[in-house]
């Protein structure tokens, strides 16, 4: 019944824990390679990746649940599913969008 209110509190939760592991994986990246343009693009695109891996791992089972089905049985792998998509989705298109930073 609080569906919304949920997302809204996961969407928070995730951006911080993007936020943290981006800020942790662009640092890394930044003392290996010397590049400020691949550190953006690692930590923008973590930071996106984190967010839709939280709210898919809300919305899912809240709408499998809604469709009467059993979430426990389908909902890992639509949550991996969209979570390699947007993953690889961002990442090679904010690196797109930022090559002439690169």
């Amino acid at each position: 019944h609080q569906w919304l209110r949920v997302l809204a509190k996961e969407f928070k939760v995730s951006l911080v824990n993007g936020v943290a592991i981006a800020l942790t994986t662009s640092l890394a990246v930044f003392v290996w390679a010397r590049s400020p343009g691949l550190s953006a693009v690692i930590g923008i695109s973590m930071v996106v990746s984190m967010v839709a891996a939280g709210l898919a791992g809300v919305a899912i089972p809240i709408l499998l649940t809604a469709l009467d089905q059993d979430p426990a049985q389908s909902s890992s792998i639509v949550l991996t599913t969209i979570t390699d998509v947007v993953g690889f989705l961002s990442f090679l298109g904010i690196a797109t969008l930022l090559s002439g930073i690169l």
